[in-house]
């Protein structure tokens, strides 16, 4: 039993030897062990809550989800920066002699990690301006997909092909975005057509709103609508637009089955697809064509 008491002794004159001071007070190996586990009991305690926040609390207001998740990212980040005080203070570390200490974490921000501070301030800016939110169908730069996280530093994105892309969030205020649900879900598609001239167009509109009419995807308010855009070197260019809501991010799909609708219908009353044709003339001159003997 003494041998047990004199052991922990030992043990917490250990933790009690100051290891580095920070102004007048003295930091003890107890005091940075301290530190790490509160640090570690906060973020899991935060991520706890903001879960709670989103999915349980939040669900029974009015509240879309994208507006769900801001709430519940912006709510753990003041929980963290709040509780990090807390920790730091209840820790015994005087939170007066980190100035010159900040000072120097400041100067090294700006310097190395100004992408990583950059994509954070770009997350507080989404999160609480929301020009994207979670849910959202996007196109920056080369990808497109749906929003499935909005995070402090980067913003989640699953493609048609269920590959997640990791986009910073700076991406979404410095460059251009194609925000396709950012008021609502409605879109409306252009499918260009061509017919041969000399095709009845009456007819040909009459057709294409059929088409149209027939998939289901297809919305009925707005209606679609036919028009004739130009006169071609093969044909008569036409265009139909149609709205729909569910296909938005698969727009190949809407595109593809609206098109076979009309090569079907086209066949079937006997209007004619034009194809380019060019006539080519040789011409051989004189001089080309003669033979020379010896």
């Amino acid at each position: 039993m003494e041998n047990l008491r004199d052991i922990l002794e030992s043990l917490r004159d250990i933790l009690e030897t100051p290891v580095l001071k920070l102004g007048e007070s003295p930091v003890t190996l107890w005091a940075i062990l301290q530190l790490v586990v509160l640090v570690v009991l906060l973020f899991y305690v935060a991520g706890k809550f903001r879960t709670w926040i989103v999915e349980s609390f939040l669900p029974r207001t009015k509240m879309e989800m994208g507006a769900r998740q801001a709430t519940g990212s912006i709510i753990r980040y003041i929980i963290i920066a709040i509780g990090f005080a807390v920790i730091l203070g209840s820790a015994g570390i005087d939170l007066t002699a980190l100035n010159v200490l900040a000072g120097a974490v400041g100067l090294g921000l700006g310097f190395g990690l100004q992408n990583i501070v950059n994509n954070f301030i770009c997350g507080i800016i989404i999160l609480f301006e929301r020009p994207i939110k979670v849910g959202d169908r996007i196109v920056v730069g080369d990808v497109e997909g749906d929003v499935i996280h909005i995070g402090g530093r980067s913003t989640t994105v699953v493609s048609n092909d269920n590959i997640s892309i990791i986009v910073p969030n700076s991406k979404f205020i410095t460059e251009n975005v194609i925000n396709w649900s950012h008021n609502d879900r409605k879109v409306r598609f252009r499918v260009p057509v061509t017919v041969a001239y000399g095709t009845d167009v009456a007819l040909v509109e009459r057709l294409l709103l059929e088409v149209a009419a027939a998939n289901v995807n297809v919305l009925e308010n707005p209606p679609p609508g036919v028009r004739l855009m130009e006169f071609g070197d093969s044909g008569l260019g036409f265009e139909l637009r149609v709205w729909s809501t569910t296909l938005i991010h698969r727009r190949g799909v809407l595109t593809s089955a609206i098109n076979f609708g009309i090569y079907r219908t086209f066949v079937e009353n006997g209007i004619q697809i034009p194809y380019p044709r060019r006539d080519v003339q040789i011409v051989r001159s004189g001089a080309s064509a003669g033979i020379e003997e010896d």
